[in-house]
């Protein structure tokens, strides 16, 4: 009886939902933290972390408040709630939430166009929406935007901050536009102000040195150029525009209100807010992810954070929360290790308005409109830029930014999207024709790519470049072909062939154009890359005349599978042919390297001569990996048999002493004409082959001795003819077999050489292992591959 052994799954097996080799991120199973170790890891890393995020965070905060056009105090709300909330149910334990550069222009539309109260409600709703996107686990759909669209936006949104605070910087106030802005930046850089450019010099000065002077730049930039601004504007008695805190700041916080206008408007608005947030976010963590080597980030719960941090910022009357890449560097660079630090850099920030607010408004707004111009021209990245050319994204980086810095930020990521998509289905559409003169009267047609209605007039066009009655082959190298595809090459076949000539299309991918012909037209693509030839039998590929008219004019069968090869044809030739043309660039510099280095085969494989059986296909292996010997029924003789000089214990010797491979592979399968002749009789008597099955007799009186009766009781059994079974044992028995050599015998002995066993499926492409024990069979272990 043969079995084949099932893989038995453990209960650890269906655990984890995960891709395998996943880094589980917070696993309930895993021992906590010792409460003490935590504490430590606090104080240590976590606690001066958060000082430093504590430091670039205030000015950051109130600069994008007030480039918002929101009340300076909605800044630092946000930066608070993002701090605490979004810290507190993070999915990205090391970053760090707050109002950020990257929503200003958005948020400075919804309150020009709603004001600020309505803005904080559109804030909650955006935060909700966000919260149901990260409860359906849709955060990493989220990063299906092109990273081309993301670029853009960020860049021109960091152009139009920087056009409007340059003006603050000077003295003046920010236009409502791009536009105005640009027609309005001569008269103030013409104009005297004194004072705020001034102080914007000194700022700039600092955000460029302060980073270059060695072991200070841990604390931010952009905190030392505001307190020296600051310094410089009271030691001077400057009179410039300052932050204006209200003196209770409770009395500073706005309860959202409903906003009053186009519903279809306000939804707009709503879901601008999530989106943006959402992927700036995600994009934030996973770039976050790359600075540390802790716990990966769980996006679907960076989302849940995010959006209740929204809710919470809105309903007390701050800006939107998103995680900040900036803050969030710092965090890491200062040597944060949980979410510790991102918490209380956020309780820090409101004990600092409470009890600190005075010291606040004392900052300049040049002070802080200058950290913003600095941040925008950075948001501009020609790191970005150069990677975006190499990958032929710029298209859609350029009308990204251009969408958004001239018309508005939707309008601008939309048509980003647009060219991104269109860009997308020209790259996945596009075909290539190349028309090639063989000879004289030879001339070939190489078509690549996927072929559909787009790209018909390009074809159709390079076709009639063919002069008149040549014999053409149109090869075809298509991952899809549609109807219109299809039409257009037979369309000019036939006139083409009406004309005087011949062409014969030759599909070396797959067989689109012969299946439309037969009424049978493919929907789905082809599998990507191109499938080597050996794949298929030469009668597949070599469809002389599959796609020829039949004599009466009809077309050929469409139950009819394999063409016949055209009379005269030498498949061989044609396939040594192709061989040269397209197999042996690939693989010339590997059989260089092999004649140079000899061959050092890892198997001796034992396998039959039926055509069917390919070692390398079945075994995924290329030149130098098996020696092979083939014959009639795979037998290996005893070496106690009168046919011990016999080619097989030449090639046993030859590959163990010699070559000394590590294993040798005896491979059986099934439908064996040898085995079946053995069985039922079948050789002529005196004949060369009743003479070579005779070393099946040991496995024939092995067959009938064991009983090899199929049991459909026993669990696992393989339902095998008589035949097909006999080609199991006969397997075990060749494997005894092999160890009457004593070279054989002397390496397994010593540990240097193994003997296996294998059964070849031809009907089911399927390749079992064989117990030299038992004579069971079981498919191939992926654990003993892995």
């Amino acid at each position: 009886m043969i079995n084949i052994r099932r893989p038995r799954t453990s209960a650890g097996d269906h655990a984890s939902t995960g891709p395998p080799g996943a880094r589980r991120t917070e696993s309930p199973s895993q021992p906590e933290q010792p409460s003490s170790s935590w504490l430590r890891t606090v104080l240590r890393h976590d606690l001066p972390a958060s000082l430093v995020v504590l430091l670039i965070a205030i000015p950051l905060s109130l600069g994008i408040a007030a480039a918002s056009g929101a009340p300076m105090i909605a800044g630092l709300i946000a930066a608070v709630v993002g701090g605490v909330v979004a810290g507190a149910l993070s999915g990205a334990p090391l970053q760090v939430s707050g109002p950020a550069a990257g929503l200003t222009v958005i948020v400075a539309g919804m309150i020009a166009e709603y004001g600020w109260a309505a803005t904080t409600f559109i804030t909650v709703a955006g935060g909700a929406v966000q919260l149901v996107l990260g409860v359906t686990r849709m955060g990493r759909a989220a990063l299906s935007l092109s990273p081309a669209v993301v670029h853009g936006m960020l860049a021109g949104i960091g152009a139009v901050i920087a056009l409007s605070q340059i003006h603050v910087v000077l003295g003046g106030e920010a236009q409502s536009s791009v536009l105005a802005n640009l027609l309005d930046l001569p008269g103030q850089i013409i104009g005297h102000h004194d004072a705020a450019f001034g102080i914007g010099i000194v700022t700039f000065a600092v955000l460029l040195v302060w980073p270059r002077i060695p072991k200070v730049s841990l604390i931010p930039a952009p905190l030392v150029a505001v307190a020296v601004a600051t310094l410089v504007s009271i030691g001077f008695g400057l009179t410039v525009p300052r932050v204006d805190l209200p003196e209770n700041p409770f009395s500073g916080l706005a309860l959202p209100t409903l906003p009053a206008g186009d519903l279809g408007g306000i939804l707009v608005a709503i879901f601008t807010i999530a989106a943006v947030a959402s992927v700036e976010s995600l994009l934030s963590a996973v770039a976050v992810d790359k600075l540390h080597s802790g716990p990966r980030a769980n996006l679907d719960k960076e989302l849940v954070a995010q959006g209740a941090a929204n809710m919470a910022s809105g309903a007390l009357g701050g800006l939107p929360v998103t995680g900040v890449i900036v803050r969030s560097s710092t965090n890491v660079a200062a040597g944060a290790k949980t979410r510790a630090s991102s918490i209380m850099h956020g309780v820090w920030i409101a004990l600092f308005v409470l009890f600190l607010g005075s010291t606040l408004e004392m900052i300049p707004m040049a002070a802080l409109a200058a950290v913003l111009v600095l941040t925008g021209v950075r948001l501009v990245s020609l790191a970005h830029m150069r990677e975006l050319w190499r990958h032929r994204e710029f298209p859609v980086y350029v009308v990204t930014f251009a969408g958004v810095v001239f018309l508005d930020l939707v309008k601008g990521v939309l048509l980003g999207i647009a060219v991104a998509l269109l860009l997308a289905l020209w790259r996945l559409t596009r075909a290539t024709v190349e028309v090639v003169e063989d000879s004289t009267d030879n001339w070939r047609v190489v078509v690549r790519g996927s072929l559909i209605f787009l790209g018909v007039a390009k074809l159709v066009n390079e076709l009639r470049r063919v002069p008149e009655r040549k014999r053409v082959v149109l090869e075809l190298h298509v991952d899809f072909m549609d109807h219109a595809g299809y039409e257009a090459i037979h369309d000019w076949r036939s006139s083409y062939e009406r004309t005087g000539g011949t062409v014969r299309v030759d599909e070396v991918q797959d067989t689109w154009y012969q299946r439309a012909r037969q009424g049978r037209p493919e929907q789905r693509k082809s599998l990507p890359g191109q499938l080597p030839r050996w794949f298929a039998p030469w009668s597949y590929w070599q469809n002389m005349h599959a796609d020829d008219i039949t004599a009466d004019g009809a077309c050929p069968d469409a139950g009819s599978i394999v063409p016949e090869p055209r009379p005269g044809a030498d498949p061989m030739m044609l396939g040594m042919h192709e061989f040269q043309r397209r197999s042996a660039p690939l693989v010339r510099p590997f059989l260089s390297e092999l004649a140079a280095r000899g061959q050092q085969p890892s198997q001796f494989f034992v396998t039959c001569a039926d055509s069917r059986v390919v070692p390398n296909l079945i075994t995924s292996s290329g030149p130098g990996d098996l020696f092979t010997a083939r014959n009639v029924g795979n037998l290996v003789p005893r070496n106690d048999n009168e046919t011990t000089g016999s080619s097989v214990g030449a090639a046993i010797e030859f590959a163990v002493e010699a070559l000394k491979v590590p294993s040798i592979v005896v491979c059986g399968h099934s439908l064996c004409g040898a085995m079946n002749a053995s069985l039922n009789g079948g050789a002529r008597q005196g004949s060369h082959l009743a003479s070579w099955l005779r070393h099946v007799e040991p496995s024939l009186n092995r067959f009938r001795a064991e009983g090899h009766d199929h049991d459909p009781s026993v669990p696992g059994c393989v339902d095998l003819d008589a035949a097909d079974r006999l080609s199991v044992v006969n397997v075990v028995q060749q494997l005894d077999n092999l160890m009457t050599y004593p070279s054989v015998r002397d390496a397994v002995d010593e540990g240097r050489l193994t003997l296996v066993g294998l059964y070849f499926d031809i009907s089911e492409a399927r390749v079992y292992v064989v117990d030299q024990a038992t004579g069971r069979l079981s498919p191939v272990d992926p654990a003993a591959v892995l």
